[in-house]
Parts: C-alpha cells; structure tokens; sequence
C-alpha cells in the first residue's frame, strides 16, 4: 500500500479550519476512553489557542515542509487542491503554482492535483500549466480532474456548470491528447477550428490522471472507461459501498482497456497518528471539529444543497450532529491514534483493492504536532511495506 499526503483545507489556523474557540483543544481535556485499551487519565493535549493568520511563506510552510518529510522518507505523493472563494481551503486556487513551488523543494515524490475542476478552465491552460509542473519536477506531476460542485465557484466559466460533468469528461480527454504531442482543434477568434500542439513538451508521454469521486457509481465507471485512476475518500461512503464502487470501476476498466488493465485506486482519509491513541483524539477533537463545521457551513450555502439549512437547526443540534461526524472520523473513516492502530485499516483498505492512502493532515493541528506525527506515518508505511 502506497502512502501519500494531501493538502485540502487551510493549514494556517492553529485553531482549526474554522478558527475561534471552535477549533481549540483545551490543555488536559476528557478524552474518550472508548477503544483507547488504556486506564486512568490520558497524556494532555498541549493547548491550541487561536492565532493570528499567518502570511506570505508562513502560510504554506507545513504545505512545504511536510513534503520535504515526505520526499525523505519513501512517501508516494503529495496532492493539492483547486479551492475558491472561502476562507475553508482557499489557500489553495490553483495546484499548478502549489505544484511548482513542491518541485522546488523535493526530488523524488509525485506531484499531484487532488483535483483541477476542469469545466472552470481551457484544456489547453491545464495541459500547459502541468507540463511546466512536469518539467520542474524531472517527470512527477499527476493531476486528478473533478466536475466541480458549488455554483459560486463557476463566476470563473458560468456558461459550463449546467454541463459540467460532460465538460469535464472532454476536458480530460482534451488534456489526455495535448499531453501525447497530438494536435488538438479549438475554436479561434472568429469562429474557426485551429489546431495546437503542447509546449513546453512535458517529460512524461502519458499524464498520470485520476477522476474524483465522491462516491458514484457512475463516475467510478467514468473512470474506468477513460482509462484513468480514481480518487475517492469514505466521508459518504460505507466499506461496502466503497467496494462496490471499487468493482464497478474495475470492471468498466477491463470492458474498456482489456482485463489486463489494473488501474489505480486513492482514497482519502483524514490522519494524525501518535505514541498514544487518547492522546492523539485530545489532539485532533478541536481542529476537527472546527473544521467539520467551516465544511457543513460551505455545504450548505451551496445552492445544491437540496433543502438542507443551518438557519434551521438548533445550536445544539448543529453541535448533535459535527460531534457524530467527528466520531466516526475518529473511530472508522479515518487514520487516527497509533501505528498499531492504523495498520488493520489499511490492510482492510488493501483487501478492498485500494492501492494508495491519501492522508489529509491539514485540518487545525498545530503544525508542529503535526510534523511531528509524519513520523509515526512514516513508521506505518515501513510496517505496511514489509507486512
């Protein structure tokens, strides 16, 4: 099982995606002793008080200095998003220019989008901006394309979000033929079909492309009929829905590139690892907490939010309902408490056919616990590679 790291929210916040009191962790706080297998008192969590936002290089020093760790210690990749318009993720709009900046300062690990919302731009523009990535980087960039979801975001391509998952699908293709030196025709200034090749040429002949997928069975198919990788995570997803949609990609690969093919499955799982698994919730409850809640908030001021409102939940039921979600986090959708603990996840996630573990450790932590706990990761790929 490959391990990778992957940046999705706002790293910034000492106290959580969602800053404030929300996001903090009180020094010496209850922790639950519900499957920790330990007596008495739990180590505290030192406290995390919110902070003032960082600028400039600051702000992505984690980003920067965790794939150094990362680059050093055998891990597969390291993937940024595409995220707009909100404080939640928005330090992150393009993973092109966060893409360069990672080949600068590592020599070995994968590059990645985690994801480019292609109906947002021209496929001559990502085929571009990813071959300069490809070049920096010596032959390491990937990028995974989505659909996109919040209609705030398409201020930048309006007219493409009715369409979007069609868009994306000829978006990727387009992308997929300038990658491979073949001339593509797009239409011109007055209405003309012109053709255009890709420069700079990138170093890899094929681009490394996964789809993002929430949890559809239909865009696992997409994947697999074009050919691509899939990344996923189980916010959304039971184990058993997850395989199902891991077959389902499978089989669509095979129908369409032959049994042979194997493809490539990522999924996603929010992580912080330790010596201690009380220690570490008491570490994680606050910043996860906070940013489950910047998270429902951008849910639900999304027009498709289909009826859902916070206006119209209670504080204590909104308080119900992020402390359900952060202990199914903690105790099955995630990566979370000791090396020991993490190992039987990842091979259950093995068994399931998944091939690469994403681990988002951006959520609130403060930045040097955080690094600290790359360590414990690393420990856990060296178990899984020789397991």
């Amino acid at each position: 099982m490959d391990l990778s790291l992957f940046f999705f929210a706002d790293s910034s916040q000492g106290a959580g995606a969602g800053g404030g009191a929300e996001g903090a962790v009180a020094a010496g706080a209850a922790v639950d002793a519900g499957g920790s297998g330990a007596s008495g008192s739990a180590p505290a969590a030192p406290a995390v008080v919110p902070q003032e936002e960082p600028a400039g290089r600051d702000r992505y020093r984690l980003l920067l200095d965790s794939a150094r760790f990362a680059d050093a210690h055998g891990f597969t990749a390291v993937w940024t998003p595409e995220r707009h318009f909100h404080r939640f993720g928005g330090q992150y709009p393009n993973p092109a220019l966060t893409g360069a900046a990672l080949a600068a300062v590592t020599e070995r690990i994968g590059i990645r989008a985690g994801s480019v919302v292609a109906p947002l731009h021209h496929p001559i523009r990502i085929a571009e901006e990813w071959a300069v990535v490809d070049n920096l980087s010596g032959g390491r960039a990937g990028i995974s394309v989505a659909s996109g979801w919040h209609a705030r975001d398409f201020v930048l391509r309006p007219e493409n979000f009715k369409d979007r998952r069609d868009i994306m699908v000829e978006t990727a293709t387009a992308v997929q033929r300038l990658w491979r030196g073949e001339e593509v025709e797009f239409e011109g200034a007055e209405g003309e079909r012109r053709g255009v090749r890709l420069y700079p040429r990138p170093v890899q002949r094929e681009l490394p492309l996964w789809i993002t997928a929430a949890g559809s069975p239909q865009s696992f198919r997409v994947a697999g009929r074009l050919g691509a990788g899939v990344l996923t995570h189980r916010l959304g997803q039971a184990d058993d829905a997850l395989e199902r949609n891991i077959a389902g990609y499978r089989e669509a690969l095979a129908a369409e590139h032959g049994p042979r093919a194997r493809g490539h499955v990522v999924v996603m799982l929010h992580t912080l690892l330790g010596a201690d698994r009380a220690r570490v919730r008491a570490l994680a409850e606050g910043p996860l907490t906070g940013y489950l809640r910047s998270s429902m908030e951008l849910i639900a001021a999304a027009p498709s939010a289909d009826g859902f409102s916070l206006d119209r939940m209670s504080a204590d039921d909104r308080d119900f309902m992020v402390a359900r979600q952060f202990d199914r986090l903690f105790t099955r959708a995630g990566l979370f408490g000791t090396v020991a603990d993490a190992v039987p996840v990842v091979a259950r996630l093995a068994a399931m056919g998944v091939d690469e573990i994403a681990c988002l450790i951006d959520f609130g932590v403060p930045p040097e616990e955080v690094l600290d706990s790359l360590h414990h990761l690393a420990a856990l790929r060296e178990a899984c590679a020789t397991a």
